[in-house]
């Protein structure tokens, strides 16, 4: 699971950003300015018969700061 759901920077974050897009997820913010520290992104290939899933989640970041279910408030509004 993707830490950034949880951090105080995840509407600003150029990194989240790019997991939006891998995602082909609604960006939160389309230019962020938040350049996080060290984040290490997890890729893991899912494949199964018919098809191919990729699936990319930031797991470690220098710069995450807790705000738990920050994503969720900000897809209310």
């Amino acid at each position: 699971m993707c830490i950034c759901i949880n951090c105080h920077h995840v509407n600003n974050c150029s990194t989240y950003f790019s997991i939006e897009k891998q995602h082909q997820k609604t960006h939160l913010n389309l230019a962020p300015e938040f350049v996080p520290q060290y984040p290490v992104i997890n890729v893991n290939i899912i494949r199964s018969d018919l098809d191919l899933k990729i699936d990319w989640d930031v797991v470690e970041c220098m710069s995450f700061v807790e705000n738990p279910g920050k994503w969720l408030i900000l897809h209310e509004t």
